[in-house]
């Protein structure tokens, strides 16, 4: 199951049932786990973390040194979780002082040419199209979609059950349940084609669009909005989820169309 042209570190440790193809570089202080693929030309450098039954496809370069200027070396990690697919030419950096690791989790989908920069938490079920870029300390919630070309900027948080039109430039912060697209970015109604396929009820979804509605249509600031939510719509885990992310937002949340 291990090509004699792979060069694996002997400090590696290699679960049950891996697979390394030829020319795969694997560095010390490396963890690979059961039943985990691993395909020729890719690169596992040292302090990375890479759970079960993944598939790292061709000359992946997986836990790198931050493209940070104020690592200094310090001793950090990429986690990798269970179940995710790795394609073609992504790269994703390690950890940096900040938070000491990046972290992709499971059963994720990073498609050719996607970046994720130091620190980066990449929840679960994501999606993540082809050559989208995540600069340092971006975190993105379960179940996400994210279209292809999309730049998004350092500490930039992106809600659950989002979906990002490709090519989208975002600086700001996306809460649950919505979709984003135009130029500039702009809350453009809810993901409602996500929602139904991940088994949200029609109660659910009109919750959702009232809260939306006194957030982004009424002539409110985002303090009266959120006090007209809590007093009007009933509580619901979705209403909470929403709430407790556009308070918690620091760059502030996208904006709605100006339409």
């Amino acid at each position: 199951m291990i090509q004699p042209l792979a060069s694996i570190h002997p400090e590696a440790k290699i679960g049950e049932n891996v697979e390394i193809g030829p020319f795969v570089t694997i560095d010390k202080n490396v963890v690979i786990g059961d039943g985990t693929r691993i395909m020729s030309g890719a690169v596992i450098c040292e302090g990375t973390r890479i759970g079960k039954n993944c598939r790292v496809f061709p000359h992946a370069v997986i836990g790198a040194v931050p493209q940070d200027l104020k690592f200094k070396g310090e001793e950090t990690t990429c986690e990798i979780g269970d179940n995710n697919t790795i394609r073609e030419f992504v790269t994703i950096n390690r950890g940096t002082a900040s938070k000491g690791r990046t972290v992709i989790g499971n059963n994720n989908l990073l498609m050719a040419y996607v970046h994720v920069g130091h620190d980066c938490i990449l929840h679960n079920g994501l999606i993540i199209s082809n050559s989208c870029q995540f600069a340092g300390e971006v975190e993105i919630d379960d179940n996400s979609v994210i279209g292809g070309g999309s730049l998004v900027h350092q500490f930039t948080h992106i809600g659950s059950y989002v979906m990002i039109q490709g090519g989208t430039r975002l600086g700001k912060d996306v809460p649950p349940y919505v979709m984003i697209g135009r130029e500039p970015a702009c809350y453009e109604g809810l993901n409602l084609v996500g929602l139904k396929r991940r088994g949200f009820t029609a109660e659910q979804i009109a919750s959702i669009q009232e809260v939306y509605r006194n957030l982004y249509m009424m002539k409110m600031n985002t303090t009266q909005a959120l006090e007209a939510i809590e007093a009007n719509v009933p509580e619901t885990a979705e209403r909470k989820m929403i709430v407790d992310f556009v308070r918690a937002s620091q760059r502030g949340i996208i904006r709605a169309s100006r339409d």
